[in-house]
């Protein structure tokens, strides 16, 4: 099945951290973020999706869902028109009628980042305004980035995103980038892709959706990443990771995945938002989304 996989500001920013007292950062750390709602992915659910979306938004939010992020733009066995055949206003509607919001979503932005053409970047925009949403999200790098990228290669994908973050501040929209693990790679002296995309976006205008899953399967600590780059977080992607296999995708709270020291760091994390999410389920999929649910809800916010 298939998944996805002001430098200045920011030097400030990890430069007041790294002299803060360790008294005034273990309050911090012990002052989550006041996070009440909980979101879902909407890719854990594709397959019910595309077979039928209004039964699927319905029982996200029977389970308890208060919020979704979407994907759109996808290409290939799970392309599909609109939202699931929905104009963006239809789907806007049915989230209402489900009492649900979609503050983020996920939009292939391959051809701007690739070409510097920004004709299906705009179209996109417009669409995540007109739902509603918040952050507009890259889910990943083109395809010969993800494989072979060097460390001149994130240059100019930070040089885009603060591109594409200017067009989608015009439209009262704020972008965001979503990992995986490829960016997390040692190219040298300790230098990674994840790094140079921290460090040479605008701050004001660029923030990061961490997905937790992809973060630890890389070998880095969360809460260290919020230590090192405070307020840049937005948003998590709430997946957790087998306990024998790090490359399986378990159900939130089943697993190895220690959520109770990521979310207790979650106000210098800078979090606004959650998603669970799962790319792979291996049990009947409400059941699955439904306990990752509960947990969060019964142990984390």
């Amino acid at each position: 099945m298939t998944t996805r996989r002001s430098f200045l500001q920011k030097v400030s920013l990890a430069g007041a951290a790294a002299f803060l007292a360790p008294p005034f950062v273990t309050k911090v750390l012990a002052a989550p973020a006041k996070i009440s709602k909980i979101g879902i992915g909407l890719f854990t659910l594709r397959e019910q999706l595309t077979a039928d979306v209004k039964a699927t938004i319905e029982e996200v939010a029977k389970i308890g869902y208060s919020q979704v992020e979407t994907y759109y733009g996808y290409p290939g066995k799970y392309e599909v028109s609109g939202f699931w055949g929905l104009k963006a206003k239809d789907f806007d509607s049915l989230l209402k009628a489900n009492g649900l919001t979609s503050p983020s979503g996920h939009y292939n932005v391959t051809e701007f980042l690739s070409s510097g053409d920004d004709k299906i970047l705009k179209s996109h925009i417009e669409t995540a305004a007109t739902v509603g949403q918040q952050y507009f999200v890259i889910p990943a790098l083109p395809t010969d980035i993800r494989a072979n990228g060097t460390l001149d290669d994130y240059k100019r994908m930070a040089a885009k995103f603060n591109q594409a973050a200017e067009l989608c501040q015009k439209a009262g929209l704020k972008l965001a980038y979503h990992n995986h693990n490829f960016e997390f790679k040692d190219q040298g002296n300790g230098a990674t892709g994840y790094e140079i995309l921290l460090t040479e976006t605008d701050t004001r205008l660029v923030g990061f959706e961490l997905d937790i899953f992809w973060a630890v399967n890389a070998g880095l600590n969360p809460v260290d990443m919020f230590r090192k780059n405070p307020g840049r977080y937005k948003m998590f992607h709430v997946k957790d990771m087998d306990k024998a296999d790090k490359a399986v995708f378990v159900e939130v709270g089943s697993g190895r995945i220690d959520f109770k020291s990521i979310f207790a760091a979650s106000k210098l994390a800078g979090v606004d938002y959650i998603f669970t999410e799962q790319d792979i389920i291996k049990k009947a999929p409400y059941e699955s989304i439904a306990e990752s649910y509960n947990y969060i809800k019964r142990n984390l916010i």
